[in-house]
């Protein structure tokens, strides 16, 4: 195909939220048109780095480090062709083809960066997930989140301070000295349930000996509904309870919160469980802004909703995908999912419509359509792992143990290899295991 002249403005493609979908997409049209000048790609994000949000429970408890693998996106940018601009979206001008960014102040409220609009050809909304507290008195008075690395590094100081204090408290009364309350058995809630207790086995081995994780702490898990992880197969869910039960943690079901204090948690029942850390992870909804955003159509939640093709309903220059979009799922009254495995899924067929759309212009060849493919679910415990793999030669085939571990730990490889390629990845593999063997099981600092 011939050369673009150079006096032609390239097609601006403007992806705001750098997550799972949104910064592996940026990085392939990135690689396939930005490299070329055949587009201009910009990321948008209010951070200056990226984290798999999947990794946040091992930062919140200290077994990783809040950086050890963040993708700094003005570096990863330079690397991939594509222009980076932190802010935050708070509105959008359709008939003008501009994102509104809200100003970004520093922790001391001084501006940073001014309110600004950046014009658009084609945009993409990939903003995630935050939780979704329903609304319930004292939630977010009392509760942590993990929705941000900031958050799960203020979860894991507010344990160290807790497990300092007990340690070196002189007289000490007797009973539980650290309770700990998580609400959602998802797959957040489950996972740091378990990764906590094994970070709390652990203090011992650094001085902290007078914490005894099966006499001293208590973990409980709270969810509304029969069984837990309930949105993924029943076998899956049995096998992660009795998992969690071997550890000691207290697994309540059947129990939906009412209120939430500063000293603990009251479910319908009237049951309460006493608490110094509570954790909030019973469900997600888009951000706010999304609800109003220049006449697109949301949900109850707040997800865009989108075409199988992932365009917005009224907007066909306006796509989303991630979390944030509500897609539709052939056969299944339910919308697609909001897993990594579906923004990725949707990142990768979104680079080849859009690319399609640039390189087929001025017409623009038609937009593919978006059919999500579960490969099953897979849930790391730690000590082990349990889930189940779909769409191979067997059907669906249960998992646990060093399996289950191994092809969970492959999710996130296979997240790296779509954002650095091969050689990155096998190169960070082997640092991996070689600071493995230097650096402390736990962050205490």
């Amino acid at each position: 195909m011939a050369e673009r002249p150079h006096h032609i403005v390239p097609h601006h493609i403007v992806i705001v939220g750098g997550g799972a979908g949104g910064l592996v997409l940026a990085t392939k049209l990135g690689n396939r048109l930005g490299r070329r000048g055949r587009a201009q790609i910009t990321l948008i994000d209010n951070a200056l780095t990226h984290i798999w949000k999947p990794l946040l429970h091992e930062v919140a408890v200290g077994t990783m480090g809040p950086h050890n693998d963040d993708v700094n996106f003005l570096g990863h940018a330079r690397d991939h062709h594509f222009a980076f601009q932190p802010g935050r979206m708070d509105g959008l001008d359709r008939a003008k083809r501009e994102v509104h960014l809200a100003p970004i102040l520093d922790p001391d409220g001084e501006e940073v960066t001014p309110a600004r609009q950046i014009a658009y050809d084609t945009l993409v909304v990939a903003v995630g997930s935050t939780s979704n507290d329903f609304a319930i008195p004292g939630v977010a008075e009392h509760c942590l989140y993990l929705d941000s690395y900031q958050q799960a590094d203020r979860f894991q100081q507010r344990l160290l301070s807790i497990c300092l204090r007990a340690q070196f408290e002189p007289d000490r009364p007797p009973g539980k000295v650290l309770r700990i309350a998580i609400v959602g058995a998802g797959a957040t809630g489950v996972e740091l349930s378990a990764e906590m207790h094994k970070a709390l086995r652990h203090l011992s081995d650094y001085g902290l000996d007078r914490i005894d994780v099966t006499r001293d702490v208590e973990i409980s898990l709270i969810e509304a509904a029969p069984r837990v992880l309930p949105n993924l197969p029943e076998r899956l869910s049995e096998a992660t309870e009795k998992e969690l039960k071997k550890l000691g943690i207290q697994v309540h079901t059947n129990e939906s919160v009412v209120s939430v204090s500063h000293d603990g948690i009251t479910t319908r029942s009237g049951r309460f469980l006493p608490a110094e850390i509570k954790v909030w992870s019973a469900g997600v909804k888009a951000a706010d802004f999304l609800k109003d955003l220049d006449g697109l159509e949301t949900n109850r939640i707040n997800q865009l909703v989108v075409l199988e093709t992932l365009q917005t309903t009224r907007d066909g220059d306006v796509f989303a995908i991630g979390d944030c979009a509500a897609c539709p799922r052939p056969g299944s009254e339910y919308p697609v999912p909001p897993r990594a495995q579906a923004a990725y899924q949707e990142a990768m067929l979104l680079a080849r419509t859009l690319e399609g759309r640039v390189e087929g212009r001025p017409g623009g060849k038609p937009p593919r359509r978006f059919v999500y493919r579960d490969y099953g679910s897979l849930i790391s415990l730690s000590y082990s792992s349990v889930g189940n793999l779909m769409g191979n030669l067997f059907g669906s085939v249960m998992l646990e143990g060093m399996i289950a571990r191994l092809a969970y730990l492959s999710l996130y490889k296979k997240h790296q290899l779509a954002l650095h390629g091969f050689v990155w990845v096998a190169f960070a593999t082997l640092a991996n295991l070689i600071k493995r063997r230097t650096e402390p099981r736990l962050k205490l600092h």
